[in-house]
């Protein structure tokens, strides 16, 4: 399993942190994803390689800024 911590800018409530993780849970080799606006952060889970620039490209979908931690 590969696991990648993003740092997520721009994040205040539970909607921001809902429309991260449908952005990001759409990937095919995304297994889980936990975010929090509290920390900043967005963890993301695969049991298959992780291309973090799509993860990037799927946080900026949702309106916001990430960048590997």
């Amino acid at each position: 399993m590969v696991t990648e911590v993003f740092r997520v800018a721009g994040m205040s409530c539970g909607y921001c942190e809902n429309s991260v993780r449908e952005q990001v849970a759409q990937m095919p080799e995304v297994d889980t994803v936990e975010v929090s606006a509290a920390t900043g952060s967005l963890t993301v889970s695969s049991s298959a390689p992780l291309d973090a620039s799509a993860v990037v490209a799927a946080v900026s979908r949702a309106g916001y800024q990430a960048a590997l931690a």
